[in-house]
């Protein structure tokens, strides 16, 4: 099916080059980082060597200043392959936005080049062991000192965790208001914790992050003082937006493969896809993806003119990560047995989907989201 998103030559020429570098420096690899809980930092130098990092930030900070479809194009090729540890998206679209939008000049010369270079690689810290999707109960205090804030506190759930050299962190005022720091890899005080052990997302460091009076100077404010709830509340809308991007071409994948094994594998005398049961789950799900691949595409050029797209990415990220989670289910069990083997793609993508209806906000929030912009 042709996509509504307006590719030129120039998109394709960049989408060839995208998947070659996901084919041969990442797919092969994929399972060794599964074993080590994590991806190599080289990875992320490549990746900027190839343009794969930040291409949308101005040239002028060192990135492309190209347009968000080739951001888009990441992501796709990204999940195109199964690659589930190599957090890119999360690099590009969610952190560092944040630099690009509400630092200010001498901070964006600062840290962006080296996120476009892979030599920084970006975290942001948000969720704690008691505040979730309810930001407003966050506890990680910043004091403020005149020229520094005083931070402690507690950061748990973060991706990139290990690796990270630049966490933007979420902090809490004396007067309740929320700010947003920049914690830099080597301050004192800022410790890493364990890399969490997860049921899927294998190859992805997911870590704990301690600050116990660790001072960072009023130079590593991002924007103003107290108004770090409303730029997370800004930013939402596109980590919504690209995880939905994500999970439709991860739904693809499974699909995908899920197709090769039932043309193939036989039982009762014929091929497992020659049944009618077969036949309609799978037809069922093909028009729903290719129903999904519409509406994003659509709420993606509603983002690229400016528009206030909160609701739409919510309906977005809801729906497609459940249709991931669902087709994923059904997918494997037309596998039987060899479904539940880890050596098959399929029951890596199993695991790995359950995450998706639960970060960057849960199905029940987005559906909480909709239904306030219906007055409701």
């Amino acid at each position: 099916m042709e996509r509504i998103l307006p590719f030129t030559e120039e998109h394709h020429q960049f989408r060839e080059m995208a998947r070659k570098f996901f084919e041969t420096e990442v797919k092969p690899h994929h399972e060794e980082w599964e074993k080590n809980h994590i991806v190599p930092k080289e990875v992320w130098r490549k990746a900027g060597e190839n343009g794969l990092l930040c291409p949308d930030v101005p040239a002028e900070y060192g990135g492309s200043g190209a347009d968000f479809l080739y951001n888009i194009i990441i992501i796709e090729e990204s999940s195109r392959v199964g690659n589930s540890g190599f957090f890119i998206s999360l690099h590009n679209d969610v952190i560092a936005p944040y630099i690009s939008t509400y630092a200010n000049d001498e901070q964006k010369k600062r840290w962006l080049p080296k996120c476009a270079s892979g030599e920084s690689i970006l975290a942001v810290a948000m969720t704690e062991p008691g505040a979730g999707s309810d930001l407003k109960s966050l506890r990680t205090s910043a004091v403020d000192m005149g020229d520094h804030f005083v931070v402690n506190g507690q950061k748990t759930f973060i991706s990139n965790g290990q690796l990270a050299d630049l966490i933007i962190t979420a902090v809490k005022h004396d007067n309740g208001t929320i700010s947003l720091v920049m914690i830099e890899e080597g301050m004192k005080g800022f410790e890493r914790g364990r890399n969490l052990d997860k049921i899927g997302l294998k190859a992805q460091d997911t870590s704990e992050l301690y600050f116990n009076d660790v001072i960072v100077p009023k130079t590593n404010l991002i924007g103003k003082q107290g108004q770090g709830f409303r730029y997370l509340m800004q930013k939402l809308a596109q980590e919504r937006l690209v995880l939905s991007v994500a999970a439709v071409e991860a739904t693809r994948l499974v699909q995908k493969i899920t197709l090769q094994y039932i043309k193939e594998r036989k039982a009762f005398g014929q091929k497992i896809g020659s049944f009618q049961n077969t036949k309609f789950k799978m037809a069922e799900m093909a028009t729903e993806l290719e129903m999904a691949q519409v509406f994003c595409d659509k709420v993606v050029i509603e983002h690229m003119k400016g528009e206030n797209t909160t609701a739409e990415a919510s309906m977005c990220k809801w729906y497609t990560t459940e249709m991931q989670k669902r087709h994923t289910d059904e997918c494997l069990q037309f596998f039987g047995g060899y479904g539940y083997m880890m050596e098959y793609p399929i029951a890596r993508a199993y695991l790995d989907a359950r995450i998706q209806t639960i970060y960057a906000g849960t199905t029940e929030i987005m559906k909480e989201i909709i239904g306030r912009s219906l007055g409701l």
